[in-house]
């Protein structure tokens, strides 16, 4: 009822001028500015809001806008150098600026390509692997951001994304479990059983499973072709290794280019030279994205006949460079003393950065002299 409703007349006023239909204008007023507040979340105290305040203040909140801090906890974790997360350990400077380790890594293979001292790009201090630490806090900051899966499209947390797309979720890529008799689907986790209820395989004869097995031993074949070449030059009588150290060094040339050279060192009783070039003697290698190295085996020594050998390089005993070994072959001789430039078996150019970025480049060489 009206007569419930309170009103509180201005200073220096008569409430006696009011009448039924200003009271209940003003209610209105009163309870239509409440289910605003109401509607967008806001709580007030004190006296009401000016009904001229600007609206933009009151409107609704937006969907989404609750994103706005995860979008701002992303450009202030992102890395300085790629501008995204980091997907793993996370380097910063003396000053605090963020790097992926990936970045970092890079950032230090083009000081080594420039001969110049690797700095921030955010505020150009020094930078290196003695100088630089891992930030910790940020690690687990970003592990906890969430992320899309690339199946289902929903949102995980960094940190359990991995699990859910190998384990739980009912989207993931999976194949048959008669792949290994030759079948070839692959699908969305859910279809598997619907797909193996139906699968022909288990029906196919055995002659035809025969042909199937026999194009998947081929492949195996390969595989192996390289371990059991390692076992079969483990057999020979005369078997040497050492671990080099290649150095950078530039050409007197007019255009200088950058070329990686090991000192003289000893297997076999012979005098042996590496060297490597990046980019295959590229003149800006610190220009280009991807890169590779490749080397060449150098008799120093002179012999009175011709020295049959293999030779494969392996990474480092206190490395953790991913290097797939290749064994190369060649017959030395006074007139044929080096090998033509082989590519170094590394996975990719993050590992060739990995290489760049140290020092020296430390590897172990392994020398089979094929006797006659």
């Amino acid at each position: 009822m009206i007569s419930d409703v309170g009103v509180a007349a201005a200073p220096g006023s008569s409430s006696a001028g009011l009448g039924v239909g200003a009271v209940g204008a003003a209610a209105e007023a009163v309870a239509g500015v409440a289910a605003m507040q109401e509607e967008v979340g806001i709580r007030r105290e004190g006296p009401e809001p000016d009904p001229d305040e600007p609206p933009k203040k009151r409107v609704k909140i937006p969907e989404g806008e609750s994103g706005k801090l995860e979008e701002r906890l992303y450009s202030v974790l992102c890395c300085t150098v790629c501008l995204d997360l980091p997907k793993a350990s996370v380097y910063q400077c003396t000053n605090g600026h963020l790097m992926c380790a990936g970045c970092f890594i890079h950032l230090l293979a083009d000081s080594r390509l420039k001969e110049e001292q690797a700095t921030c790009p955010n505020c150009r201090c020094e930078i290196s692997k003695n100088l630089c630490c891992r930030n910790l806090a940020v690690e687990k900051a970003v592990s906890e951001l969430p992320t899309e899966c690339t199946f289902c499209l929903k949102q995980f947390p960094r940190s359990s994304l991995e699990r859910h797309q190998k384990e739980e979720c009912q989207d993931r890529v999976t194949q048959c479990k008669y792949k290994r008799i030759g079948c070839p689907w692959q699908g969305p986790f859910h279809e598997l059983p619907a797909h193996e209820g139906e699968c022909s395989h288990p029906t196919k004869t055995g002659t035809e499973l025969m042909g199937i097995l026999g194009e998947m031993d081929q492949n195996h074949h390969r595989d192996m072709q390289l371990y059991n070449s390692i076992f079969s030059l483990l057999c020979y009588e005369k078997i040497g290794f050492t671990e080099v150290q290649f150095r950078p060094y530039r050409t007197d040339d007019f255009i200088t280019r950058l070329y990686y050279e090991t000192p003289r060192f000893t297997v076999l009783n012979q005098t042996w030279v590496l060297k490597a070039r990046v980019n295959d003697s590229e003149r800006n290698p610190n220009l280009s994205c991807k890169r590779t190295l490749s080397f060449q085996l150098i008799l120093k020594s002179k012999v009175n006949s011709a020295l049959e050998c293999s030779f494969l390089l392996l990474k480092g005993p206190y490395d953790d460079v991913r290097i797939k070994p290749v064994i190369h072959h060649h017959s030395f001789s006074n007139d044929a003393n080096e090998t033509d430039y082989v590519p170094l078996p590394i996975s990719d150019s993050v590992e060739c950065n990995k290489l760049l970025a140290a020092k020296n480049i430390n590897l172990r060489l392994f020398i089979f002299q094929v006797q006659k």
